[in-house]
């Protein structure tokens, strides 16, 4: 078999099979493999027309049919199976060909992978695809890690492949070394995360509080997709409120059960935001919603409990407050994604990636799940500063979240007062609260440590560690 293909894809389940259809469809020769050759088979059989593809049935083929250097995609489940299917290629590569991960992996095993391919000369690629089935054979964001000099050779390919933003650029970048790519990905599945959970929030509060109906609703998110919340997500949920199940009439969100799945990369970044110290409550948040709307007998259970009675709006008052909580909402969104660049930024900094924030708000306006209008500004933000220690710091966007804290602070109050859950923007509005704050009870929680365990505490007035003799004269001894 001749060495003709450009790049090879193995795994063809449909998110693999569309990155091999568009690389394809950008002129690109593709060598295909799967565990099972029928499916290999049955891609060039319906979508042959779309392109230049090279069908294989073993590895040592489809390593045949690359041209040097091999660029070979893995498009598997995560984990495990990603393991098995470099074990099976890796022997049968040379120094200088490449491995391009495409799955959802968690970066630490990313890091081992490129380190463990590098002793024998390998690249070995992260590359966080964001854009669903619809994104792969399209153009996706794509957030490629690894060696900087396997992106000379990748990256123009990638960079025809991604889905472009309004300004033309390609929404893809060399995000950093080894795990880096893989890490950003699933910060930014953790933000889809919270942008989901704030949605849903306001979703609730506009027709538990406003009594609008899923139709209603949907007609204000298509308000709201034409000015500063204009985003994918906003525009999906319009579509889905107003979207009828054909077999009772009635709403589509009525006829669903209000139990959410989640597959481990918003879990991922919030347990990796622990390990870094850094606070991704809003993120946190999101996670423990969806854990919850699981425990579908716990919350049978607790159905009973007591709870405030429910008043109605007036026409006027819905309205007002329906403007209400989209300040509210913009003001979270811009708390998740503060909180998810601190994330990215102190991972970073933990692993030497020097990774460029403003590039990574660039990749995300197109392609991916959570591109939205503002990402814009916060390129511009990160460019115009690249040590800008918090969004929040950004002079713009701290005016329009000062502007909109009096409705975002009385959207809380009434879903507090009529009993709707809104642990999203509680969360963020905590955290904005807890940043501004001038002291915070952190000083008392350093005294109980000292006092129950002599941990020590630092002062206001001098330098050093202090452990107070509690009991007795409480003295004070330096530490």
């Amino acid at each position: 078999m001749s060495s003709s293909a450009q790049i090879g894809v193995t795994g063809l389940a449909v998110m693999g099979r569309n990155l091999a259809r568009n690389f394809a469809r950008n002129g690109y020769a593709v060598a295909l493999h799967n565990r099972t050759a029928a499916r290999t088979h049955a891609l060039v059989e319906e979508f042959g027309s779309e392109g230049d593809f090279v069908a294989t049935e073993t590895a040592k083929e489809f390593v045949a049919a690359l041209e040097r250097p091999r660029r070979l995609v893995i498009m598997v489940k995560a984990g495990e199976p990603t393991d098995a299917v470099i074990q099976e290629f890796a022997p049968l590569l040379e120094p200088g060909d490449m491995i391009i991960d495409g799955g959802n992996a968690h970066f630490a095993d990313t890091r081992r992978r490129e380190r463990d391919l590098r002793e024998q000369g390998i690249h070995f690629v992260g590359a966080g695809i964001s854009g669903g089935e619809e994104g792969a054979l399209h153009g996706p964001s794509i957030m490629p890690g690894g060696p900087v000099e396997s992106y000379d050779s990748l990256g123009p390919m990638l960079e025809k492949i991604s889905a472009k933003a309004a300004d033309g650029a390609p929404c893809v970048t060399h995000v950093g070394p080894d795990g880096a790519g893989h890490f950003v990905k699933m910060v930014h599945n953790g933000i889809e995360y919270a942008d989901m959970q704030l949605i849903g929030e306001a979703y609730q509060l506009l027709r538990d509080v406003a009594g609008y109906s899923p139709a209603q609703i949907a007609d204000i998110f298509r308000t709201w997709n034409t000015g500063r919340l204009d985003s994918y997500l906003i525009e999906i949920t319009a579509e889905v409120l107003s979207h009828v199940d054909a077999a009772t009439g009635e709403p589509f969100v009525d006829v669903v059960q209000d139990q959410a799945e989640q597959k481990g990369t918003g879990r991922w970044t919030v347990q990796i935001a622990l390990d870094l110290g850094v606070p991704v409550s809003g993120i946190a948040e999101a996670v423990f919603a969806r854990s919850l709307s699981g425990h579908s007998a716990l919350r049978e259970a607790s159905r009973g409990l007591a709870g405030p009675t429910a008043s109605a709006l007036s026409e006027s008052e819905a309205s007002a407050f329906a403007d209400q909580v989209e300040q509210a909402l913009y003001a979270s969104k811009i708390v998740s994604y503060t909180q998810g660049f601190h994330e990215i930024s102190a991972g970073s900094a933990e692993y030497d990636w020097n990774i460029d924030l403003g590039a990574v708000a660039s990749i995300w306006r197109g392609g991916c799940i959570i591109r939205a209008a503002f990402l814009d500004r916060i390129r511009a933000a990160y460019d115009a500063r690249a040590d800008l220690p918090s969004l929040l710091s950004d002079d713009t966007f701290a005016q329009e979240i000062g502007a909109a804290q009096d409705d975002w602070r009385a959207v809380l109050v009434a879903a507090v007062q009529q009993g709707v859950p809104t642990p999203g923007f509680a969360a963020a509005l905590a955290y904005y609260d807890a940043l501004r704050a001038e002291r915070l009870p952190a000083a008392l929680t350093q005294g109980q440590r000292d006092f129950f365990g002599a941990h020590t505490y630092r002062r206001t007035d001098r330098e050093g560690s202090f452990h107070t003799l509690w009991g007795g004269d409480r003295s004070e001894v330096t530490g």
